[in-house]
């Protein structure tokens, strides 16, 4: 089932044809891939995988590896996330940026008044709120987190960057596992390391990228980086940190660079990525 998902996720998936949109998902500066045409759950499930395939395709492979009951959640969390992310480098003034910090701030208030927005990740995620009961305050932290991002600076210290990435990465993964049913302490417990680790690691792959434009965000004080795993995990909470398979990746390339994250190579797709991920969901382990 897995090798099946993944095949399907490299095969892509298609989009509907879209309209344009009107109202607060235009305000907030919304322009999908031609297009989204409405609330149908089709269209808006390929919208939210699509987005996901091409802006976190480590995430879009991990979700596939989620149970199919899980599945259509985690792309609309993923695509959410994206939609939050790319606010950052799209705008030119901060004033922008809040307003559409505030847009998905409203947005989700909404979702849980059962009033989603006319936007495909806005009502794909109103649907897993309510397919799984998931916890507002998570979303609300990713928003709240990303929107203090907006300002272009170093952090201050390997502290700040540990609390941007629980805020956000760690907040997702804990909405995973909620996705999956889980409700551990242990679980809980490694969704907050893992994804602190993969905050530090995702801060190292594009300093590359924000070199380019002349910006540092890495921790003034960095001096290693440290990952821990609870080994009581509960075998249903795994799917939810098969990330940790990329975080693996691009460890042991970087070593094998000499710890040059200037190396042409670390900015290359891992082809192999697809395979490890089978691999250790056949084994399952993380």
């Amino acid at each position: 089932m897995a090798r099946a998902a993944l095949r399907r996720g490299r095969l892509g998936c298609g989009l509907v044809r879209p309209s344009a949109l009107g109202g607060r998902a235009a305000a907030a500066g919304w322009s999908g891939p031609a297009g989204w045409s409405g609330p149908a759950a089709g269209g808006a499930v390929q919208y939210c995988a699509e987005l996901v395939r091409k802006r976190d395709y480590e995430g879009f492979l991990c979700s596939l590896l989620l149970p199919a009951e899980s599945r259509t959640s985690a792309f609309a969390l993923r695509a959410f996330n994206v939609e939050l992310a790319q606010i950052k480098d799209s705008i030119t003034q901060k004033t922008t940026g809040l307003m559409r910090m505030q847009f998905w701030r409203d947005a989700v208030e909404d979702i849980y008044s059962d009033n989603p927005p006319h936007q495909p990740v806005a009502t794909e995620l109103w649907r897993a709120v309510k397919r799984h009961n998931l916890t507002k305050m998570w979303l609300m932290k990713i928003i709240d987190e990303r929107e203090k991002n907006l300002d272009d600076r170093a952090y201050r210290n390997i502290q700040e960057l540990e609390m941007y990435a629980k805020n956000t990465q760690s907040a997702l993964l804990h909405l995973t596992l909620e996705m999956l049913g889980v409700r551990d302490i242990h679980a809980d417990h490694a969704a907050s390391h893992i994804g602190k680790a993969q905050g530090i690691v995702t801060c190292l792959r594009a300093t590359p990228y924000h070199c380019t434009r002349r910006k540092v965000f890495l921790p003034m004080d960095i001096c290693m980086l440290a990952r821990s795993f609870s080994k009581k995990v509960p075998v249903k909470a795994y799917p939810a940190f098969f990330c940790t398979v990329a975080l693996d990746d691009y460890l042991y390339n970087m070593r094998k660079v000499d710890f040059n994250i200037f190396h042409p190579s670390l900015q290359k797709k891992s082809t192999l990525l697809p395979l490890y991920l089978y691999i250790r969901s056949w084994k399952k382990t993380y």
